[in-house]
């Protein structure tokens, strides 16, 4: 049997809990075999930031980045082994623009999703920037505000147009709120955004590759409280909707570790924020789901290599705009149109049959590890790297409830 070593690189920030998880269960997975009988063996490696030659062979088969949407050398290292090495990334590092929110907006809106009416404004105070001035000056346009605000129709949110974990968002009911917010908004560029008021349930869909977990969210909770261990809270047909439009979004801007916030409303699904660069996979907000994702993470890590996935660079955006455009086509013919690109995309069928075939075994390796020592001294680590001294011991119970009823339902579905 011939036998070949991948090296996984993490690419990261001040994030501790989810790396060493994921470190843990690939050390204990042991080799892979493929179709072909070659062993595929892994390792995981911390990435340094240190010049780079552009001529440099990497030493990494696949990076899971979760710095460069803001730190721009590893951006640039990024773009370099994607365009001359064929690394596989997840996320792609040509898609940053996009993750800022508004390039979203328009590719899903002109693909017929219901996102709710939006509009940019200008900055409220000019930028440091030596010809903004006399640019504005000329070119820039008085425009009324309110008149926005009630063609929008309150109430609406305010938020920056690149912003991540609800920073510098407004609930807006009135003129004095738009005008506080707006005022208060500075120098970051915002949109306003119609409410979807009196929804019915807020939904986060979690993406890994070819796989979505759809959970009840509660973003007015504290992020410890914002996941609802609640199965079956959507019907069939809306949660298959709520799977296809993050698998969508993901397909059409290459990303493979991603989020996607969604309301239901009256049965319809409003998405609302699906371009995130960096999504929270912490074991204190996922806490039950936190298994899954590991586990999501770490198979699609080794059905890329294994299989020799190739990365694909170009968006190849005029195939859903074709169907996105015709007008014979209905709101669900286009979604089952999209999720055959999508799941295309992800190579869906083979996925499954790789797991099923290569990595039956990886189902106990996840839960015998979430139920061993090692797991619960990263839990306690990272409750007391959170919470403060005197809810250590509160947390500390409180998640391992959490964990343990997901080992037991994990049993519970293995057999």
């Amino acid at each position: 049997m011939t036998e070949t070593t991948h090296l996984l690189g993490l690419l990261l920030g001040t994030e501790q809990d989810w790396p060493t998880a994921f470190e843990s269960i690939v050390r204990h997975l042991g080799p892979v075999s493929d179709a072909a009988g070659t062993a595929h063996r892994y390792d995981v490696e911390r990435i340094a930031i240190e010049p780079f030659d552009l001529r440099a062979t990497p030493r990494h088969d696949l990076v899971i980045d979760r710095l460069a949407y803001w730190y721009y050398h590893p951006r640039e290292w990024l773009k370099k082994v994607a365009l001359m090495d064929d690394v596989y990334l997840l996320n792609s590092p040509f898609t940053f623009q996009s993750m800022e929110k508004h390039a979203a907006y328009c590719a899903m809106m002109r693909l017929g999703l219901k996102v709710p009416d939006t509009v940019l404004v200008p900055y409220k105070n000019p930028r440091e920037h030596a010809k903004y001035a006399p640019t504005a000056a000329q070119y820039n346009r008085p425009f009324d505000l309110d008149a926005i605000a009630e063609r929008l129709g309150y109430p609406i949110f305010m938020k920056p147009y690149d912003g991540g974990a609800w920073v510098g968002v407004s609930h807006i009911r009135n003129r004095e709120e738009l005008h506080r917010a707006y005022d208060e908004s500075g120098q970051r560029l915002m949109h306003l955004q119609k409410a979807v008021a009196g929804y019915d349930v807020f939904a986060r869909s979690l993406s890994i590759g070819a796989e979505t977990m759809v959970m009840k969210f509660d973003a007015e909770q504290p992020m410890h409280a914002r996941y609802s261990v609640t199965h079956d809270f959507l019907d069939a047909g809306t949660g298959e909707e709520t799977v296809t439009i993050g698998r969508l979004v993901n397909a059409f801007f290459r990303w493979e570790f991603n989020s996607c916030e969604t309301l239901i409303k009256d049965g319809g699904v409003y998405p609302i924020d699906y371009a995130n660069a960096c999504p929270d996979v912490a074991i204190t907000s996922l806490h039950y789901y936190f298994p899954w994702a590991m586990r999501a993470l770490v198979r699609w890590s080794i059905f890329c290599t294994a299989t020799g996935r190739r990365p694909r660079l170009d968006l190849d955006t005029r195939r859903y705009f074709d169907i996105g455009d015709r007008a014979d086509l209905s709101y669900t013919e286009k979604l089952v149109a999209y999720r055959g690109l999508a799941d295309d995309y992800f190579e869906v069928e083979h996925y499954r049959d790789f797991c099923a075939s290569r990595l039956p075994h990886l189902d106990g390796v996840v839960l015998e590890w979430v139920e061993g020592a090692e797991f619960d001294r990263l839990l306690v680590d990272t409750v007391r790297a959170t919470f403060p001294v005197h809810e250590h011991d509160h947390f500390v119970a409180h998640y391992r409830g959490l964990l343990g009823a997901w080992a037991r339902d994990e049993r519970g579905r293995l057999g």
